[in-house]
C-alpha cells in the first residue's frame, strides 16, 4: 500500500516506519503524503490505541531530501503549505498517543517531526539537530511552535540559532526528549512503552492530548470551560465505567478503548 513508509498493527500498536534507509529517511513528497495518510488510517482504525513512529536503519530521519527540491528556484512557502503542514497537522488531528521512536539522527524536519509526536523516546545512540540555520533557513514543519513549549524559549533559540547537535542524554535532560534506552534493546523498549500506552482507555487519552493542546492557546477561564466539556465525553465512555468498577472492586481494570 505504501512505497517510502512501513505501516503494521500489532497488539494495539500501528508502527508506521519511514523507510528510505539509504538516504536516512530523508522526506520526499511521496513520504509526506504516506505519513498523513497512514495517520489517518490509525486514527479510523478501532484495532490501532497508540502509533509508534519511528525509522528504518540507523537515521530517524535528516530531514528534506534536497535531491528533490534541487535545479531551480523554490517557492518555500508554497512548498511547506503544500507538503509539510498537512502532515505536521495531521500529527495533531490524531486523537491517539503517537510516540516517537528516535532510532538514530534527527535532523531538521525530521526534528519537527519528533517535536509535533506527544510522547519522545530515544536510542541512546541517537542525536538530535535543529539543522535549518546551517543552510541559512528557519526551522519549520512546526519547529516554532512545538520546541519553545517543549524546552522554553530561551533553550529553543539557542537550539535553532546554533545548529548545536545535542546526544540522546542532553535532550533528556532539557525534557526535549522523555526516556533513553539503551541501542541493543531501544526496539523492544519503545515497543513496550507503546504498548502499555495501547492498554489504557483510549479515547480518554484522546480528550487529554486534544485539550492540553487547545488550552496552550486559550486564557484559564476558557480551558476550565473546555476541561468540563471534556470531562463529559470522557464519563461516558465505556472505560471510565470499567475503571470505577476496577476500583470498587480492588482490581486491575481492563480498559477496551471504548
Amino acid at each position: 500500500m505504501y512505497e517510502t513508509i512501513l505501516y503494521e498493527v500489532s497488539e494495539g500498536v500501528a508502527v508506521i516506519t519511514m523507510n528510505r534507509p539509504e538516504k536516512f529517511n530523508a522526506f520526499t513528497e511521496q513520504m509526506n503524503k504516506e505519513i498523513t495518510a497512514a495517520l489517518k488510517q490509525a486514527q479510523k482504525s478501532p484495532e490501532v490505541r497508540c502509533i509508534l513512529f519511528t525509522g528504518a536503519g540507523r537515521a530517524f530521519n535528516a530531514g528534506q531530501d534536497l535531491g528533490d527540491v534541487s535545479g531551480g528556484n523554490v517557492d518555500f512557502g508554497g512548498f511547506l503549505r503544500k507538503r509539510y503542514n498537512p502532515m505536521i497537522l495531521q500529527f495533531q488531528k490524531t486523537e491517539k498517543p503517537i510516540v516517537a521512536a528516535i532510532n538514530g539522527v534527527a535532523a531538521g524536519a525530521g526534528l519537527s517531526v519528533a517535536l509535533a509526536c506527544d510522547i519522545r523516546l530515544a536510542s541512546e545512540k541517537a542525536s538530535l539537530v535543529n539543522a535549518f540555520v546551517n543552510i541559512g533557513l528557519v526551522p519549520d514543519s512546526g519547529g516554532c511552535y512545538f520546541l519553545p513549549r517543549i524546552v522554553g524559549i530561551g533553550k529553543a533559540l539557542e537550539l535553532a540559532m546554533t545548529g548545536e547537535k545535542i546526544s540522546a542524554e542532553e535532550a533528556l535532560r532539557i525534557g526535549l526528549i522523555n526516556q533513553v534506552y539503551p541501542a541493543e534493546s531501544f526496539q523492544d523498549d519503545a515497543m513496550a512503552y507503546a504498548r502499555k500506552l495501547a492498554s489504557l482507555p483510549t479515547r480518554g487519552i484522546g480528550l487529554i492530548k486534544r485539550t492540553m493542546y487547545k488550552g496552550l492557546e486559550m486564557g484559564l477561564e476558557e480551558t476550565l470551560e473546555y476541561e468540563a466539556f471534556a470531562q463529559d465525553a470522557a464519563g461516558s465512555t465505556e472505560d471510565h465505567k470499567e475503571g470505577v468498577t476496577a476500583f470498587m472492586e480492588k482490581r486491575a481494570p481492563r480498559f477496551t478503548g471504548q
